[in-house]
């Protein structure tokens, strides 16, 4: 039972005659780093902490400072959690990784403005798949690639794992990544202790937090914060948080 395994992996890498299998090869070594490396860690995220992200790398090398705590999902306030689903995705409960009617929607959009950037449609699961794998570099290969690490949180993780991954892989700007460090850096407070307005103005600064301001905001983060806010209580009337909700 043991001696088979061995004995067809010995062939897949050396083959039977002169010649090394070097096709054969690759695509060895295509599959366990592009298939099972990721298969595997998505599989032991789902109950540890993610100690880095590829974001992180790149920053410290840099030379930029990187601060990073991770929280579990009872050490951060609930109303973050609304606050990203009012900002970002209101679909989030009810979709499987993708929110088709949001990509059509900015597609029409862009259809009818063409010298418009495409609007981003991303959902939590496909921002947190982009986090948890991939570097800030866009492209449509890069798309195609979140798409599986997409599918793939979908299939192996329930909803409160990828809005909690989510959370503390967030960049909240100026190296702060995650809940934590935000609730720290702005408002010298636990993330667990951030009130429903601190967290809609976190949530508010997610698009440019480099440069939108959680202290002493401008009027466009005052407005998008009080729209945020807005949008969390509807979110918690219509149990789009029920997937979530502790």
């Amino acid at each position: 039972m043991i001696r088979a395994p061995r004995t067809f992996v010995h062939w897949w890498w050396n083959g039977r005659g002169e010649r090394a299998p070097w096709l054969r090869r690759i695509a060895g070594l295509f599959f366990q780093i592009f298939i099972l490396l990721p298969l595997v860690l998505i599989l032991a995220f789902r109950f540890v902490p993610v100690p880095f992200t590829a974001n992180m790398v790149l920053d410290v090398l840099s030379g930029s400072a990187v601060h990073y705590a991770w929280r579990d999902a009872d050490a951060i306030a609930p109303a973050l959690g609304r606050a990203v689903i009012a900002s970002e995705d209101q679909r989030f409960c009810s979709h499987h990784g993708f929110d088709w009617k949001s990509i059509d929607d900015a597609l029409r959009e862009h259809k009818r403005h063409p010298s418009r950037p495409l609007r981003g449609a991303s959902t939590l699961s496909q921002q947190t798949a982009r986090s948890l794998f991939l570097s800030p570099e866009r492209s449509w290969l890069r798309k195609g690639i979140e798409a599986y690490f997409t599918t793939l949180l979908e299939v192996l993780w329930p909803k409160e794992r990828i809005l909690t991954v989510y959370l503390n892989l967030a960049d909240w700007g100026h190296g702060n990544f995650g809940a934590e460090a935000a609730a720290q850096a702005y408002f010298h407070k636990p993330a667990s202790a951030l009130t429903q307005a601190q967290a809609a103005r976190l949530a508010a600064i997610l698009p440019d937090p480099d440069v939108w301001r959680a202290v002493r905001p401008g009027p466009y983060v005052t407005a998008r914060t009080a729209t945020i806010l807005a949008r969390m209580g509807e979110v918690r009337r219509d149990g789009l948080d029920a997937c979530v909700r502790r």
